[in-house]
């Protein structure tokens, strides 16, 4: 049923949904107009619809993912068509006897009837969010320390690099290590001594499912393991300082650009390894610096333990955020909690960088422990939607 007592018309009524949004202030994000609506259905489940105005195109979607439609965007002229799911408008217009916009229907009229309600009351309205809002389908952050305590079986960074590795590691960290430039520069290099740095990180990066033969050479190593798209780093004199600068500084004719010369190890965007080499000054005139690349969680133990082994063997050899590292392994950072229906794939990425955030969990990977935990769990706040003129 529709908010005026008779059976809903989908077409008829996304518009005038759109329509009724500009009595509320909106947000801002770059040039366009957001608002997001939080609002319970009929039967009292929660929704986050999220409406965005580019120029004179209003786009519609369902954030909490409870509906199974496409998105939707409102033309200037009423006119209503499907999005894509990489985010693209339809050339047609959708038809009322679709199932995309039966599916829309009654989460519209349900957002329709709640924005009344706020036009009554919005402090009432608002304040309702603020307190039935599902805890499953916000953003908080939670100290990582109680959570090891709390969950058993919890993943143990410390535990699985070992602790006598962590605590050099952390002496390290704690010692200054890495800011003395000599512990991670190097005055000359050639493409034989990176290869070479290869082959210590491969061997003592070892999985369980792995096979490396010790007796390859570092080259043939990261021609087996790495990324493959070397920009000509494997043809390119071993021996030679100069060939190397020059590849680096991409003056070398054999240098080609698109690649992943660093990836050592492969994996996704977030999930690979990088063995990287760069200019310590950052302009090619003076010496290398070196440093590993593995933050992933799944990554986070093979590339300590390269560093390592490097670090043992005499090599300079840095490692992306130590300090940050240090914090995972004693457990002094902070985990990231995301909604049931966001992917943990990057799902750091949305907290700010002070919030040391480098791992992510659901709300309700909390279980049984989410009575004793949740009262350290500070929370993102909730959008308040005020009609204009408050």
């Amino acid at each position: 049923m529709s908010a005026t007592g008779g059976p809903p018309t989908p077409l008829k009524a996304i518009p005038a949904f759109v329509a009724e949004l500009g009595d509320f202030a909106h947000e801002l994000s770059g040039l366009d107009h957001v608002w997001r609506v939080l609002f319970p259905d009929a039967a009292g489940r929660w929704h986050h619809v999220y409406v965005s105005r580019y120029q004179d195109t209003h786009y519609i979607t369902h954030i909490d993912g409870g509906s199974d439609a496409a998105g939707l965007a409102v033309g200037p002229d009423d006119a209503v068509r499907a999005l894509s799911g990489l985010g693209g408008v339809s050339d047609r217009l959708l038809r009322d006897d679709e199932p995309a916009a039966w599916a829309w229907a009654p989460l519209i009229v349900d957002a329709r009837a709640w924005l009344g309600q706020v036009r009554r009351d919005w402090v009432r309205a608002n304040k309702r969010v603020q307190l039935e809002y599902p805890l499953r389908y916000r953003h908080g952050i939670v100290p990582h320390a109680l959570v090891r305590a709390s969950l058993p079986g919890f993943f143990r960074l410390d535990e699985a690099l070992g602790s006598a590795a962590t605590r050099q590691f952390v002496q390290l960290v704690e010692g200054g290590h890495f800011l003395r430039m000599e512990n991670t520069t190097r005055d000359v290099m050639t493409a034989g001594d990176y290869f070479e740095y290869c082959r210590i990180a491969y061997l003592a990066g070892r999985q369980d499912d792995e096979v490396v033969d010790d007796v390859l050479s570092g080259r043939e190593m990261y021609r087996r393991f790495a990324d493959g798209r070397h920009e000509g780093l494997l043809d390119i004199d071993l021996g030679s300082p100069q060939a190397f600068a020059d590849w680096l500084d991409g003056r070398h004719p054999l240098r080609t650009r698109g690649g992943h010369p660093w990836e050592i190890k492969r994996g996704g965007n977030t999930t690979h390894i990088d063995l990287a080499v760069s200019r310590s000054d950052g302009h090619g005139r003076s010496g290398y610096r070196v440093e590993l690349r593995g933050e992933s969680i799944g990554r986070m133990v093979e590339t300590l333990r390269m560093f390592l082994a490097l670090d043992a063997a005499g090599y300079p050899i840095g490692i992306a955020d130590p300090e940050g590292v240090r914090r995972r392994l004693l457990a002094q950072d902070s985990l990231g909690i995301i909604p049931a229906y966001a992917t943990p794939h990057r799902g750091h990425q949305h907290f700010r960088r002070d919030q040391d955030v480098f791992d992510v969990i659901y709300y309700d990977d909390l279980g049984r422990y989410k009575r004793r935990i949740t009262p350290f769990i500070t929370w993102e706040p909730l959008p308040v939607l005020v009609p204009h003129g408050v």
